[in-house]
């Protein structure tokens, strides 16, 4: 999997995402040749209990988002950015295609993977960044549990 392409820009994970008819989602982890080997599955942080399926975000725009699709990926790559700190600098994101089997205890989605289809840059998510906090919310911010 080290021959996956990496999107470059915020923008192309946007074009990406609007051409593609399957389900795409975001993990963040050591990457396909990881998590693909075996079973797919991950652990509960908080029990390590075993669960599943990998533990993914969609990148889907729902169709009630009146806002820009750029805006509605930042916010996806924003929430998880503190991942590499938290579990180790080899962790980083990678869009998949997937099927959604179950949920998680947060209510994530389990998926199964069906084809990884690129990395995403550190560039992307420092854009990803400036794009969430150019929106100046102070009620809002990444989910990061530290």
């Amino acid at each position: 999997m080290s021959g996956m392409p990496t999107i470059a820009s915020l923008d192309g994970l946007v074009h990406l995402t609007s051409t593609e008819r399957r389900e795409l989602f975001v993990r963040w982890s050591r990457g396909p040749a990881v998590d693909l080997r075996g079973r797919q599955s991950s652990r509960d942080a908080l029990t390590g209990v075993r669960m599943p399926g990998l533990s993914a975000n969609p990148l889907r725009v729902e169709s009630w988002w009146t806002e820009s699709p750029r805006l509605w990926l930042a916010r996806r790559l924003y929430d998880y950015r503190h991942l590499p700190d938290l579990r180790g600098p080899r962790v980083r994101p990678w869009e998949l295609a997937g099927e959604e089997i179950e949920r998680g205890p947060d209510n994530e989605p389990l998926v199964r993977c069906l084809a990884p289809l690129a990395w995403i840059a550190r560039r992307v998510i420092d854009e990803a960044e400036n794009v969430v906090n150019a929106e100046q919310s102070a009620e809002w911010g990444p989910l990061d549990r530290r």
